[in-house]
């Protein structure tokens, strides 16, 4: 087997905030079969207090970056799991990525590069029993490795994973000197970044091959709209740049063996579902109907389409759905949806937060769910209602277009439609994706092989888990 090292802030189910958490921690196992053993770095949260003290202490640094940092072995499943044991970084209330009311940490600079200096050392041979093949990392948190890596003159391989690219990590460039890097570093070759440091583009400058999320997202972030600044170096760098669509864990997302759902089902026993759909009614306080209903399990902000979706809500209503909510995000978004189940009772029902099990019940009853983003890397939430028979309504972008087959006419005589996909993200063109899915779910047949060829599409880690493998092995191959 070869040994691969994946850095990354976050791995389901340890700790989680979204996407990237379930990707990380689903390639370990999706790897394995094509020869990889793969060891996952993650910083010392509070939420991993038990695996650091029962651990064993394998790497020791008195100063890394200006703190003690010790290596703790432990580990992700089957798989092993190395977590950097920092306190003054790490062991404190809050998020990941801020404090208890979600304001970034100060420090985040210094925090994420420790984290990105362990694996490029952990790689270079600079600690002892540890040899790593290639690293691979993941999103701005850990873009600093593959630039430490080159400083420390290691031979590993190096993959930087977008898994948004929106997010990038810039931080005061009078922090470069603490970073460690060498002065050439601090230029746009390096971490530079319009005159600060951009941890993101540091990793998509130094990294051996580049991928997103999804062959679309590829394609869309070498324009400005989606590129975010970045399109730029994308471009120069497009012969390294591609696109692998996430999968989705089965022994996590299966309505066949789910414990979230009151009524478990598979496509030979699709009306089980009714049970789901009433316990969706019960907890959102939706009066029994019908029309179909719509989910929404998102963060509630811009990108995700949630303002506009805001402003159709009476449409939605008018014609007969029904709206069950479940996210958080900015505050003015979540007030509006609030607004909208308080103008609609039992016709809305709104839950600020997020909730793991109420997720799963909202795939397993709700009838379609609702994802306008305006733009959308690769999306899961899509995923999981196609696994779960909740028909997708989507946007076309990234991993959304890459992902559903939109109910056109050819499509449905075909019987291989599974969503409905809308163009452009207003008012206009998602109210007409909302009325194309109600007068599909008035067609129960058609609307129900919709479902069934949803659940028919195999979105596991098989495909995506070889297409990783034929990458890292083509690096492995090259000078």
């Amino acid at each position: 087997m070869t040994p691969i090292l994946s850095v990354a802030s976050e791995a389901y189910p340890l700790v989680k905030t979204g996407g990237l958490a379930d990707v990380v921690g689903a390639l370990p196992d999706a790897l394995t079969p094509h020869g990889f053993a793969t060891t996952t770095l993650l910083p010392g949260y509070p939420a991993l207090a038990d695996l650091i003290a029962q651990g064993e202490t394998v790497h020791r640094w008195p100063d890394l970056l200006g703190v003690e940092a010790r290596l703790v072995a432990a580990q992700l499943g089957e798989h092993p799991l190395l977590v950097l044991d920092a306190p003054a970084l790490f062991a404190r209330a809050g998020g990941p990525y801020g404090d208890t009311t979600g304001r970034d940490w100060d420090d985040n600079w210094r925090r994420f590069a420790a984290l990105a200096r362990a694996g490029g050392e952990l790689t270079s041979g600079h600690v002892a029993g540890q040899r790593f093949a290639l690293l691979h990392a993941h999103d701005w948190q850990a873009g600093l490795a593959p630039a430490y890596v080159r400083a420390l003159g290691g031979r590993a391989k190096t993959v930087m994973t977008v898994h948004n690219i929106a997010f990038q990590g810039r931080f005061d460039r009078a922090h470069f000197a603490a970073l460690g890097l060498p002065d050439w570093m601090n230029s746009i070759h390096g971490v530079e970044y319009y005159g600060a440091l951009g941890y993101l583009k540091a990793g998509l400058e130094a990294a051996d091959a580049i991928t997103t999320v999804s062959p679309t997202y590829a394609r869309e972030i070498r324009v400005p709209e989606f590129g975010m600044g970045l399109e730029g170096l994308i471009v120069d760098r497009a012969d390294m740049v591609s696109g692998i669509v996430n999968g989705i864990d089965p022994a996590v997302w299966s309505p066949a063996n789910d414990a979230a759902l009151p009524a478990r089902y598979d496509a030979d026993t699709l009306d089980a579902r009714a049970a789901n759909r009433a316990a969706v009614e019960a907890a959102f306080g939706l009066a029994p109907g019908s029309g179909p209903i719509f989910t929404v399990v998102s963060r509630l902000t811009w990108q995700k389409g949630m303002d506009v979706l805001a402003d159709c809500l009476d449409a939605l209503v008018a014609m007969g759905g029904r709206l069950a909510l479940l996210g958080s995000g900015d505050k003015p978004l979540e007030a509006a949806f609030i607004a909208a189940a308080a103008r609609h009772p039992g016709r809305i029902g709104v839950r600020i937060g997020y909730d793991e099990a109420l997720s799963h019940l909202l795939q397993g009853g709700a009838d379609a769910i609702l994802i306008p983003s305006r733009f959308e890397p690769c999306g899961l939430t899509q995923l999981y209602g196609l696994a779960y028979g909740c028909v997708p309504v989507v946007a076309r972008t990234g991993g959304l277009a890459d992902t559903v087959i939109d109910a056109n006419q050819a499509a449905l005589a075909a019987g291989v439609a599974t969503g409905i996909v809308h163009d452009g993200v207003t008012p206009d063109a998602l109210t007409h994706a909302i009325a194309r899915a109600v007068a599909l779910h008035a067609d129960q047949p058609r609307w129900r092989r919709m479902q069934l060829s949803g659940m028919a599409a195999d979105f596991s880690w098989n495909e995506s888990g070889r297409r990783y493998a034929d990458l890292y092995h083509n690096l492995l191959e090259r000078p």
